[in-house]
């Protein structure tokens, strides 16, 4: 009887700090959706001013880059489950390039 309730109160506080956990994990993306809230984010930047002229053409290249890439990896039969996690990773370092240059403090309109 011990047992039973020392692995039922176990599981209970395994729940208990699990679910908010999953409640606050990142929800999956489809590539294209993440293409084209990477182009918003880029896009959004320009607009407002939060991305230099410069740090915009170099965020598009390697959006640019990232699209070509894609499709040549689709060109072959689909994506593999390494191609597909190759584009992940480098969705993830462009998505963290576009967050940095957009609050780096260097405005387009050098706002005071």
């Amino acid at each position: 009887m011990k047992r039973t309730s020392i692995l039922l109160a176990t599981l209970a506080a395994a729940f208990t700090v699990a679910t908010p956990m999953a409640a606050n994990a990142a929800p999956y993306q489809s590539i294209n959706s993440r293409q084209d809230n990477l182009y918003q984010r880029i896009h959004q930047g320009v607009l407002n001013g939060s991305l230099t002229r410069q740090e915009a053409t170099k965020l598009q290249a390697n959006y640019r880059r990232l699209v070509r890439l894609e499709a040549n990896y689709r060109s072959s039969n689909g994506l593999s489950r390494r191609e597909r996690t190759d584009l992940q990773q480098r969705y993830d370092r462009l998505s963290n390039a576009v967050k940095l240059q957009r609050n780096d403090n260097q405005d387009r309109y050098k706002r005071r």
